[in-house]
């Protein structure tokens, strides 16, 4: 019997679109808390990394009661480099919600969500959020949505979508934008979600099929499977077979099965199709793989995601100043913490190299390398992380490299020089747009080594009021030498502390990332030289002692402050022969080869 009280929606947009808010909107609305409960703003981003930098990484489910129905919200991340979970996500469920900013339309994670949740034949809802802000165009934002929808093939009955229009942050909706009275909450669009999202489809009595979409740690109930109920009834206590990615089968028992309610996850008895479920007791199940019925199996297809597109060195930290900050610094517990990723971000694939220290890291995107990078640190870990490189395929017998798909929302004012940037870059313009409001969006095909190192430049030549985002789009022939980085390094020649006197008279060599009293070794990158070649320096020069008397502090007054770089700023900076050491206090940048000869024959090599 069909559980037909149930829905199962995914909220899917571009970064920064409103759908943690919007979701919020819907938590409170909802009566999921109290009126005077104490909550915090976005709550369903968790993670201290998502609260900082105000974008979603990891994706998370919740459920809302209305009425007599119960509603499962997945909250999605918007980021490209995350499209793992992305894909994983919209295996869970029957429908989505594509919220899209009335100003900025549909950007090229629209576009990504869009083509996944198609293939998967999801109705959608398109609800056009943030109708509140000055430049809002919802009519060109329609147009540009339905034209979205014919590029990607979508049939005469997925193009037939309704359309809300949204201000999240007050939770409001209307369905007519002509009519200033039809504003109400957000009731409308949970209506609108019964009526669009088909209930779950699966059989109660048929045989058990549960899909993993995530595996969670939990220090008291061991590895906790997430996943759907695709059909059959599930319960507490039940023998459960394990089916794995390559074929091979297991049993286990459910020694705990819990729902969701809130932001709460409740024990429960039992759990039928279209349940998004928590089971304890299944160690050993992969990312993507299914649980069944012991006895008559019947495993789902593994979901699969798109290949990486680039990968990172990870290795130990054989550094001067090894040891000192880290909990977690060997070889084996680098090692463990990274496969452990892998099993639980199918976005992630982790490589052994000739090297007992080296581990080769394979992800998505810069962003997704920082933000695991950034965890590590935070949990104690000491590593050194070396530059992205970008995959290469040979087809054919040609070398063939990921290009990607960028879009760039700049002032007028500012084209010609992102134009010829990325001009340099190999990139080459497909589309551009102009809105008529000062500011033009243009489409560019760049290879993705083209990226690295980019965004930081972009932001300085638009002076921060440019939108710059990518996709990955396909294998194309390898483009050519791309210029990375076309300034040398200061690099410190010696062990010690940086002492102001040095640096001040070191000046006219460049920009440097040191202040005084901060430790340095042979080997470590302290600056940026003004010129391409690296020059090698002694920061921890003192100066002489005379009968002269001066105030110490009138060298540190004509002292500029040192250049702080972020962690995605350094992945960005480091060429290939350097290395990004990471502690859980600092991060420092160092060549690969601390010993100047070593350098040298590198370099001759």
């Amino acid at each position: 019997m069909q559980q037909t009280n149930l829905r199962d929606i995914a909220i899917v947009a571009h970064v920064d679109h409103g759908k943690t808010t919007l979701v919020d909107a819907m938590l409170w609305q909802s009566g999921t808390f109290r009126d005077n409960e104490d909550v915090q703003e976005r709550v369903m981003d968790s993670m201290d990394l998502e609260r900082e930098k105000g974008i979603t990484i990891m994706a998370k489910n919740t459920a809302v009661r209305y009425g007599e129905h119960k509603i499962n919200i997945v909250d999605t991340p918007g980021h490209a480099d995350f499209g793992g979970e992305v894909e994983r996500t919209l295996r869970m469920v029957d429908g989505i919600m594509l919220l899209v900013d009335a100003a900025e339309g549909p950007l090229p994670q629209t576009r990504f969500v869009v083509q996944k949740a198609l293939e998967l034949e999801l109705p959608a809802i398109v609800v056009l959020n943030k109708i509140d802000r000055k430049d809002a165009r919802p009519d060109e934002t329609l147009d540009a949505i339905y034209d979205l929808f014919i590029d990607l093939g979508a049939d005469a009955e997925q193009i037939e979508f309704p359309v809300l229009y949204t201000i999240a942050t007050e939770g409001r909706c209307t369905t007519n934008l002509d009519d200033d009275d039809a504003w109400t909450d957000l009731h409308p669009l949970l209506d609108q979600i019964l009526e669009t999202v088909p209930p779950p489809a699966g059989d109660p009595s048929a045989t058990l099929q549960v899909l993993v979409t995530s595996v969670q740690r939990d220090n008291y109930l061991g590895p906790v499977a997430v996943g759907r109920v695709e059909q059959g009834t599930l319960s507490n206590r039940q023998r459960v077979s394990l089916c794995h990615r390559d074929g091979s089968q297991e049993t286990a028992e459910v020694t705990a099965l819990f729902t969701y309610e809130g932001l709460q996850r409740v024990e429960a008895d039992t759990a039928g199709p279209g349940d998004i479920v928590a089971v304890a007791g299944v160690e050993g199940i992969g990312l993507g793989e299914s649980l069944s019925h012991p006895e008559t199996p019947a495993p789902l297809d593994p979901v699969h995601v798109d290949e990486p597109t680039l990968s990172m060195a990870f290795r130990v930290n054989n550094g001067p100043l090894s040891g000192r900050e880290g909990d977690y610094v060997t070889s084996r517990q680098l090692r463990d913490r990274l496969f452990d990723e892998a099993r639980n971000n199918l976005a992630i694939r982790v490589e052994d190299t000739d090297a007992a220290d080296t581990l080769l890291v394979y992800g998505r995107g810069e962003l997704q390398m920082a933000i695991l990078i950034e965890q590590m640190r935070r949990e104690g870990y000491e590593f050194c992380v070396g530059m992205p490189q970008v995959i290469t395929k040979t087809i054919d017998g040609q070398q063939m490299e990921p290009y990607e798909i960028a879009e760039v929302d700049i002032p007028e004012t500012h084209m010609g020089v992102v134009m010829e940037r990325l001009g340099e870059r190999k990139g080459t313009m497909q589309h551009m747009v102009n809105n008529g409001t000062g500011r033009v969006r243009l489409t560019f095909r760049v290879p993705s080594r083209g990226l690295i190192g980019y965004r930081s430049k972009f932001l300085t030549d638009t002076k921060g009021t440019g939108l710059l985002t990518h996709r990955f789009e396909d294998f194309g022939p390898w483009a050519g030498e791309i210029p990375h980085r076309t300034t040398g390094a200061l690099v410190a020649d010696r062990q010690g502390k940086a002492t102001g006197y040095a640096l001040l008279n070191l000046q006219d060599r460049g920009t440097f990332f040191v202040a005084p009293g901060d430790a340095v070794y042979e080997g470590m990158i302290v600056g940026e030289n003004n010129r391409p070649q690296d020059l090698d320096v002694n920061i921890t020069k003192e100066k002489k002692l005379t009968n002269m008397r001066a105030a110490a502090g009138e060298e540190l007054e004509r002292l500029p402050p040192p250049r702080d770089l972020s962690l995605e700023e350094a992945i960005e900076f480091i060429r290939s022969d350097e290395l990004i050491e990471i502690t859980p206090k600092r991060f420092r940048l160092r060549k690969l080869y601390l010993d100047p000869h070593k350098r040298k024959k590198a370099q001759m090599a």
